[in-house]
């Protein structure tokens, strides 16, 4: 591998630009190859951020010699399948989250990744994001103990859109993709195993065949639960909030920025290098690869929640 990481980046949409964004804070790295659904418009993102190889098929960009790793931002359907072709083809593959969307496909990424021994990593955002790494040093610190985790997960998707407001061509799903994030973000803040999960759904969805609105319980080994609410339906403000309650305080989390328990904003700054959390998580990635270890969020760290993710599923098809 060249000094230079050569990355070939899967998705050209809402969240490949966020990557490419990213990206551009940091040295040492360049994509060289695009790959997106439609020509045309990968084309157009291509020539915006200066990257020369567009391409249809993921497989044109694993051909090329002097890519040494990729990122897949494609539809969730497609990430087992994309992260093995990647390892095969002898490339370190981060994929967005989630690594998969069946426990079968999650442990075979696994596997292929520990056979290959390259640095496979899953997108679990929330690990990076300065305000969750803030109570994460807290933990560490024996200054805070997680007794409860109270989360809502909340978009307005009715029809089949992304984050950009633009159509769809997959789509999504509230317990492999909303639900990943907090199920892997609580066993990591606790430190603790989930030994207990529950779930419940709302109505399916007449055109889009998923359920719109969820309600999931956990229970980590160590005592501290998690109550997460999910919606399609909620015609109102719109992402992931967080409210941490611990032994000495209470904190809420919303994207990048941090509060007490009575709305005062904690400065969580200087916790990172970046306020952003995608660029943060890239930033592991390349780190992990230049320095020949596993990172943080690795496919083998994440792993567990996509046992519990797969439990769930059992029980919501009961």
């Amino acid at each position: 591998m060249s000094q230079t990481i050569k990355v070939a980046l899967a998705g050209a949409g809402a969240f490949g630009i966020k990557h490419l964004d990213g990206i551009q804070n940091i040295d040492g790295v360049e994509v060289v190859s695009l790959i997106g659904r439609e020509f045309d418009k990968t084309k157009e993102v291509a020539d915006k951020y200066g990257i020369g190889h567009v391409t249809t098929h993921l497989a044109d960009s694993l051909a090329l010699p002097d890519v040494d790793a990729v990122i897949l931002c494609t539809p969730t359907q497609m990430h087992a399948s994309q992260s093995v072709a990647c390892l095969k083809a002898g490339k370190h593959v981060q994929v967005e989250i989630p690594l998969a969307d069946s426990w079968t496909d999650a442990e075979e990424v696994v596997q292929l990744a520990k056979e290959k021994g390259k640095v496979a990593m899953c997108g679990h955002t929330r690990r990076f994001n300065p305000s969750h790494q803030w109570v994460n040093h807290k933990i560490k610190a024996g200054e805070f103990n997680i007794q409860q985790m109270d989360v809502q997960t909340y978009f307005f998707r009715r029809t089949n859109m992304n984050a950009l407001g633009q159509a769809r061509s997959w789509t999504d799903h509230l317990l492999w993709h909303h639900a990943a994030h907090t199920v892997d973000l609580f066993a990591y803040q606790a430190g603790s195993p989930i030994v207990k999960a529950n779930a419940v759904q709302g109505p399916i969805h007449p055109a889009l065949g998923i359920a719109m609105d969820m309600s999931i319980q956990l229970q980590a080994a160590n005592g501290a639960i998690c109550t997460l609410s999910l919606s399609f339906n909620n015609d109102g403000p719109l992402g992931t909030y967080f409210r941490y309650i611990g032994d000495t305080g209470t904190y809420l989390a919303r994207y990048d920025d941090l509060f007490t328990g009575k709305e005062e904003q904690i400065d969580v700054s200087k916790v990172a290098v970046s306020m952003n959390g995608i660029e943060l998580q890239d930033r592991e990635f390349f780190a992990a690869i230049k320095e020949g270890r596993e990172p943080n969020s690795s496919v083998a760290q994440v792993l567990p929640c996509y046992k519990v993710l797969h439990d769930l599923e059992q029980q919501l098809n009961a």
